[in-house]
């Protein structure tokens, strides 16, 4: 096989090639085998994807004359609602004495670790019970199992096992997004069409090619929703691991401004926070319109 290039689905033309809408496939002559690379062709993204910036601070703005007009009517003191002054103002001395980033690296090293580790742990093992119905048969009840108990509850048992060190609040982001991602691996990997994987066959392709060149890039927009899905849940998951024992991150930070009643600076916690989630979020779903493009195509 010369070339093949996933795109999508399949529509067969009566030619002296396969040309498949999205995947075009040379049919290999007599001695030709699959054994040429996989080329998939990522370009430039659309400029009706491009973030509305506008919209963004004009809602953005909104809320904090919302915030504030609250603050003005209510008369609430700082320590129960402060004032969006008063937040950037904690938020800016924090930032300036180090505070901020001291904790925010710990934190961003904990949901960066526990997420790559757990998409590659449930990427793997989605793979295999998509392929196994016998070790979907035998897993399945224990993966559901582990999901019907709160995070928070895991939580003070990784603890009290790995310490209350980084390791602890690692395994409580993995375990937060193995789930989403594990089924998103099934469902994608189990959704490629009979005729493609017949097709490959009759190309001769091997069992890596067929991964590489068909069931990847077949089941990849599925693995990236379930990855969006997973780097939001990434943060949650360090963020409970920080409340049940830590002596740095955000979590962190944001239990010591609740015990101390300094509440702009729990604000600046959770307003930290969003921030990673969205910064996560906004770099998978780029990679998903970079590496996805061809979809975008289809329906424009």
């Amino acid at each position: 096989m010369k070339r093949a290039v996933y795109y999508g689905e399949a529509s067969l033309r009566p030619e002296d090639h396969v040309s498949l809408r999205g995947f075009f496939v040379s049919v290999p002559g007599p001695g030709d085998r699959c054994d040429e690379g996989f080329w998939f062709g990522v370009t430039s993204m659309s400029k009706r994807y491009r973030p509305r910036v506008g919209l963004v601070l004009v809602s953005l703005t909104l809320f904090l004359l919302l915030w504030q007009a609250i603050v003005w009517v209510s008369g609430y003191p700082d320590f129960i609602l402060p004032s969006p002054t008063a937040v950037v103002s904690r938020w800016v001395q924090l930032i300036v004495n180090g505070t901020l980033w001291a904790h925010t690296k710990v934190t961003l090293t904990e949901i960066l670790i526990g997420l790559a580790s757990g998409t590659v742990v449930a990427t793997l093992l989605g793979y295999l019970l998509a392929h196994s119905p016998l070790a979907e048969q035998l897993l399945s009840p224990f993966i559901v199992a582990s999901q019907s108990v709160p995070t928070v509850a895991i939580a003070p048992l990784l603890v009290i096992w790995f310490g209350s060190g980084i390791l602890s609040k690692i395994l409580v982001c993995a375990l937060i997004v193995f789930f989403p991602i594990l089924v998103n691996t099934i469902v994608g990997v189990r959704g490629v069409g009979e005729d493609l994987k017949d097709l490959m066959r009759t190309l001769e392709a091997s069992r890596w090619q067929m991964i590489w060149m068909l069931e990847l890039p077949a089941a990849l927009p599925t693995l990236l929703g379930g990855l969006k899905v997973g780097a939001t849940l990434a943060v949650i998951g360090a963020v409970v691991g920080e409340f049940v024992a830590a002596d740095r991150g955000l979590g962190y930070l944001l239990k010591q401004g609740q015990q101390v009643y300094d509440t702009a600076q729990v604000f600046v916690g959770i307003g930290t926070l969003v921030i990673l989630a969205q910064v996560l979020y906004g770099t998978v779903a780029l990679a998903e319109r970079r590496l996805l493009q061809w979809r975008q195509a289809e329906t424009s």
